[in-house]
């Protein structure tokens, strides 16, 4: 083939260009064949070679050709980098194409630690993007390769590790898997002292008491069946696309082939076929079935139905991830993590000063420390700086760190204070006490009881968060562990403020809209903290001088103003509508249907059964109706104290709805019977479905407002405030 060579551009340079743009990869190839340099050569502005735009497009067989010809040329692959530092081998592994890793890293196994611009290698990239399969190829190829380096592979600069990723991503799958390959990532962090467990502490939305559903979705997912996971292992399958229905329908019509011929034969052979055979037929075809099943529930709308599942496929999946994460976890560790090394070091292990990579916040892997390294131990103490405390004798000389090592441990030393300080804030427990992760709470306590001493960078300890933070259901937790730990109860933050004194001051959780209700939720809570143990728990005056009454008086000062313009605002709108309620009702009662009985008082239609409906519907609109008039009145004139919102409000709030929907309601059919003596000799039969369609537009209103209204009745006569729908 002949082709233009041009030699102050390049070998090919515009011909590779123009093939690769095309996607004439054949030529491209046939280029690569005959030009040895065409491998290096740069075809688009960001730098991409034409292995790059291969394994961007997903040419599995053109990237298996190039790769094939540039290992039997001898071409150092690692060189090859785009501008953004990704070898072919990030490409393949970002996209997660396994046929594309395992060819690349076949024949260059160095490439799945080869790092870019970013710091990340392919291993690390495909756990960044969820690429499950990919990562165990890589993950296999480099434990047979560079065993010892695997965990560096694993890690960002900045102390990502492969197990922050998946759970970033909530790849729960890749996650569990991760555990189980490489269970000392657990214990790793990054530099802002964060672990993979901290991680799924933050991630309230990932467990079931996380997440609120209504009556409906309660049922569907507890009848909606999820599989646990389970670790997997790399296998090698040259069509990693079948998926397991492709196998179900392969074997069932294998089935059907053979007992076809199974039929034949025995006809023939006048024999009955194996005992088993029609099992395993009818098992596969049971499979099928079931994985089938689907298919009516797409038909009917399942969209919904599929929604709940994925919740509770992530609510299963997260406490299977947090368990065995627990597994791995030191008692002396887990509430941190490891400081950000690649491997954390073990008594007495040592390592020599020159063997410390110095462009890195991480140890080199598989070296023996020389002294054992904790998060008191200075690092410059320990590079031969000057250390009065310590007159601990050594075999060997400590190695002296030259000026510029100096300055690059410093600012290491003060990466690693900074990395065990957020650690030391936050432990997992106090941040899953913080988003009101029940089952992380309880899981660790019940590992590490001594967990509940925790305490962040402000004094707050497991109660004092559930407190601020308002999570009932951590503190109820507290409250029923057996025995009660009391010296959590009696704890103090950093401002000397107890438990009542953090109920006390308003907080950033608003599980309702309105200010009103809002302000009733924040004095159950006040009240039920302080009632729910011996008064004596609580210290009296915080470092300030106050008293937890003062504090909650102070803190809501503005809310009671806005909960009592809401209330007026409400109280003047439902008033008016009571008002023309009240209007109507009263003209139906002087209206009488069908006249009276001539020289009589009696009715004439007394004594037919739409008369005696529509009297008594008359009668309950008008009482309903001034009843909720007064009612609303009587908010309208309240004094609106902070005490008036406990009970008071709310309740004459709720008797003021209730009265005017019943007035309301009343009032419609007392319409709908006062309209049946017109029209029931044209409408007859036809009247009832007639009337049913005219009441819909306020039974849409009705069924609007149920959520609130029950919200209102549950807040007002439930002893401790729970979170609602809004929240």
């Amino acid at each position: 083939m002949a082709f233009v060579v041009d030699t102050e551009q390049g070998a090919t340079g515009p011909s590779l260009i123009s093939y690769a743009m095309q996607g004439k990869w054949e030529k491209v190839v046939d280029i690569c064949k005959e030009d040895p340099w065409a491998h290096d050569e740069k075809t688009t502005t960001s730098g991409d070679t034409a292995l790059h735009i291969a394994v961007s497009d997903g040419r599995e067989d053109v990237v298996v050709k190039l790769v094939q010809l540039m290992a039997h040329r001898n071409v150092y692959l690692v060189n090859i980098k785009n501008d953004r530092g990704n070898t072919p081998l990030h490409l393949a592994a970002s996209v997660g194409n396994v046929r594309m890793c395992k060819c690349i890293a076949a024949e260059y196994p160095e490439l799945v630690g080869v790092r870019n611009n970013e710091n990340e290698t392919p291993l690390f990239l495909t756990a960044l993007h969820g690429m499950k399969d990919a990562f165990l190829c890589l993950s296999n190829i480099c434990s047979s390769t560079a065993n010892n380096k695997v965990y560096e592979y694993l890690r960002r600069s900045d102390g990502e590790n492969s197990l922050h990723c998946a759970i970033t991503g909530e790849y729960f799958d890749l996650a569990f898997t991760i555990i189980h390959e490489y269970p000392d990532l657990v214990n790793y962090v990054n530099e802002r002292g964060i672990s993979p467990l901290h991680l799924l502490a933050s991630k309230a939305t990932l467990f079931r008491s996380g997440t609120r559903l209504n009556w409906f979705d309660e049922i569907i997912y507890l009848c909606v069946p999820v599989k646990k996971l389970l670790p997997q292992k790399y296998e090698a399958d040259e069509n990693p696309n079948h998926t397991e229905n492709f196998y179900i329908l392969t074997n069932l019509w294998n089935m059907i082939k053979a007992s076809g011929k199974q039929s034949s034969h025995n006809a023939r052979r006048q024999e009955r076929p194996h005992p088993n055979y029609y099992g395993i037929c009818y098992e596969n075809f049971i499979k099928l079935v079931a994985k089938a099943w689907t298919l009516p529930a797409v038909i009917v709308g399942s969209r919904h139905i599929n929604k709940i599942k994925e919740k509770k496929e992530k609510h299963t999946w997260s406490v299977q991830i947090m368990d065995e994460m627990l597994k791995y976890v030191e008692p002396f560790e887990y509430d941190s993590g490891s400081i950000p090394q690649l491997s954390q070091p073990r008594s007495g292990e040592t390592v020599p000063y020159d063997q410390i990579d110095p462009t890195s916040h991480w140890m080199v892997p598989g070296k023996r420390y020389k002294k054992v390294f904790d998060q008191e131990t200075s690092l410059l103490a320990y590079y031969g700086e000057a250390n009065p405390d310590d007159s601990e004798s050594e075999e060997e000389p400590r190695p002296k760190a030259s000026a510029h090592h100096s300055s690059e441990i410093k600012q290491k030393e003060e990466a690693l204070k900074r990395t065990w300080g957020m650690g030391k804030r936050k432990s997992p427990v106090l941040i899953a006490a913080e988003n009101g992760i029940i089952e992380m709470v309880e899981k660790i306590l019940k590992l590490f009881p001594a967990a509940i001493r925790h305490v962040d960078s402000d004094q707050k300890n497991i109660v004092l968060l559930a407190v601020k933070n308002r999570q009932i259901s951590v503190y109820e937790l507290l409250l029923n562990r057996k025995p009660l730990e009391e010296s959590a109860f009696r704890m103090v933050d950093s401002e000397g403020n107890s438990a009542l004194h953090l109920a006390a001051t308003l907080g950033d959780y608003r599980p309702y809209p309105f200010a009103a209700l809002q302000m009733q939720w924040e004095i159950k809570w006040y009240k039920y903290v302080k009632n729910s143990v011996p008064r004596h728990f609580f210290i009296r005056y915080n470092n300030k001088n106050q008293v937890p009454k003062e504090i909650f008086t102070e803190s809501h000062k503005e809310l009671v103003r806005e909960g009592g313009k809401w209330l007026n605002n409400t109280s003047n709108s439902c008033s008016v509508v009571a008002t023309l309620v009240t209007t109507v009702a009263f003209a139906t009662t002087a209206t009488i249907p069908g006249g009276f009985k001539e020289n009589s008082s009696e009715p004439t239609l007394q004594h037919h059964p739409g008369f005696l409906v529509y009297a008594i519907s008359s009668l309950i609109a008008l009482s309903f109706s001034v009843t909720s008039v007064v009612t609303f009145l009587a908010i309208l004139t309240s004094r609106y104290q902070v005490k008036d919102f406990g009970r008071g409000l709310p309740r004459k709030l709720l008797l003021g709805l209730t009265s005017l929907f019943i007035s309301i309601g009343a009032m419609l059919v007392c319409f709908c019977a006062g309209h049946f003596f017109l029209l029931k000799n044209v409408l007859k039969q036809t009247a009832f479905p007639v009337y049913a369609v005219a009441c819909l537009p306020v039974t849409f209103f009705a069924v609007a407002q149920f959520p609130f209204y029950f919200d209102l009745i549950w807040a007002i006569f439930k002893k401790v405030p729970q979170r609602t729908i809004y929240g």
